[in-house]
């Protein structure tokens, strides 16, 4: 039965053409993938996928490319080991508070070291940038994040105090490092500013405390710039990491061993894109979007992409995924970026099994320029799904709407994508929210801006329960743990806070 079903679904698949609003209804999407649960989904390639050109190396022929299994090793039992919690990019924190929370307190800084070096790009110093969310292991009650000044710090979660001496991986680091969550001995690390060139991706070994890996360089890379903002994850025995130079590398782990299996090389409308958001899975499909505004699904056994959708424009804030009567639906918005001055930032649902188009949301937005340089306007948070008594919402922040030279915290409908309601914001804002939840399931978001500006917001309402300066800026998003979240700054600072 189970084979059969599974060839139905082939066949099914390739039967409806596409466009790029994707090529099942969801009625009958729906009933595919709920008919029969299934371990893996399909190995098959929908026509919308020819807007993809790529070619794909395999590296190692003598080991099986399938996962080993599709269960995701990211529960946050024993802590918070890639960017937002798990692979579907969704994690619930379990952040805690008792009734209505009506401020946030620091409990403690930690200063980074500042690296006044000029890079090709400018001066960096420390602190963290964006995605730069910190690392929490339950066990050892501890922090691990990844600083601008181009170290790894390891701090108590108690104290702020290091746990451990700090290792120097040269370049800055502006993303959110991984850890490999069964052994829990390898820290993935991306650079992301080439000071000390090549840059490219990094394994330190926390057993011995020392680099064991490293790749830089890649010359058969389609792009030419080489950073990794992108945040892994190991999913089956694979570790599957996108680079900034038009690949995506699936890697072999065992033990302290990193070998490269496959890699995919693309190119849409003739440009070889980056990725700089982090790859979004629930089974073996990966989801994610890249500088131009695609939007790729590929098959982790194969490589090969399953569909494509075009979003218009950058994209840089990770997709986010929720499974529903055993449908992946994903969320994803981007920037007014390519599309110059003004422009739309479109917030879209899609099916995930086929990147049929659920509901779109179309929000004008702006550059906003401030001492000769350029912000993008639209999507750079990752969304936050509601929970609780915001079940039916999901959360943005949303940069420059119209006329405005600030964010606004969003709330969407998850059914229609109709905004709920707008909370302004004194800046923009990159950092994306988080939620602490009552005793009566009633959700608070946490949410910052650039100019470093703390809310408390009420998720049903919209209502701003406290607003205040806190920080030099909030451009990094935070991990949470209880009621309590662990957060850095551009400059030199990691900060933790409680609500209270």
């Amino acid at each position: 039965m189970r084979s059969r079903f599974f060839l139905y679904i082939v066949a099914a698949f390739a039967f409806f053409s596409c466009g790029n609003k994707g090529d099942l209804s969801t009625e009958e999407a729906d009933t595919l993938a709920t008919e029969e649960p299934l371990a893996l989904l399909p190995d098959t390639v929908l026509p919308s996928a020819a807007a993809v050109s790529y070619t794909i190396e395999v590296a190692d022929t003598a080991t099986d490319g399938n996962l080993s299994t599709v269960e995701s090793v990211y529960d946050g039992k024993e802590g918070w080991f890639t960017f937002r919690g798990n692979t579907l990019r969704n994690a619930d924190y379990g952040g805690t508070v008792k009734g209505t929370p009506t401020s946030i307190v620091k409990d403690w800084q930690f200063n980074t070291f500042f690296d006044a070096s000029k890079t090709s790009m400018g001066t960096w110093g420390g602190g963290t940038g964006w995605t730069g969310q910190p690392l929490y292991l339950r066990k050892s009650g501890e922090i691990i994040v990844a600083s601008l000044c181009g170290r790894v710090y390891f701090l108590n979660f108690g104290d702020g105090k290091e746990s451990r001496p700090y290792i120097d991986v040269t370049n800055p680091i502006k993303g959110t490092c991984s850890l490999e969550p069964v052994q829990r001995n390898l820290l993935f690390v991306g650079q992301g500013i080439p000071k000390v060139a090549p840059m490219g991706q990094v394994a330190i070994d926390l057993r011995e405390h020392k680099r064991v890996f490293f790749s830089g360089a890649d010359r058969k890379a389609q792009r030419s710039w080489g950073a990794f903002d992108s945040s892994p994850v190991v999913v089956g025995g694979f570790l599957f990491w996108p680079g900034e130079n038009g690949t995506i590398y699936k890697y072999k782990v065992q033990d302290n061993t990193i070998t490269l299996h496959t890699a995919l090389r693309y190119r849409c409308r003739g440009a070889a894109p980056g990725v700089e958001n982090s790859i979004c899975v629930y089974s073996n499909y990966g989801w994610f979007g890249d500088n131009s505004g695609n939007v790729i699904c590929i098959n982790l056994n194969t490589m090969r992409p399953v569909w494509h959708y075009n979003n218009h424009d950058d994209i840089d804030g990770s997709i986010v995924c929720e499974v529903t009567d055993g449908v992946p639906y994903i969320y994803t918005g981007c920037e007014v970026d390519k599309q110059g001055n003004n422009g739309i930032c479109h917030f879209v649902k899609l099916n995930g099994l086929t990147g049929q188009l659920v509901w779109e949301q179309q929000i004008p937005c702006r550059k906003l320029n401030i001492g000769g340089k350029h912000f993008d306007g639209g999507l750079y948070c990752t969304p936050l799904l509601g929970k609780g008594d915001c079940e039916d919402l999901i959360f943005a922040n949303i940069c420059q709407r119209g006329n405005s030279s600030n964010a606004e915290f969003t709330a969407f409908s998850k059914k229609t994508g109709e905004i709920v309601y707008r909370t302004p914001l004194n800046a923009f804002a990159w950092s994306s929210p988080v939620a602490f939840y009552n005793e009566k399931n009633q959700a608070f978001i946490f949410t910052g801006d650039s100019s470093g500006n703390a809310y408390l917001i009420e998720g049903k309402t919209g209502k701003v329960l406290f607003r205040e300066h806190m920080v030099n800026n909030f451009e990094s998003s935070p991990v949470v743990v209880d009621n309590h979240f662990v957060v850095g700054s551009r400059g030199s600072e990691i900060y933790r806070f409680s609500v209270k």
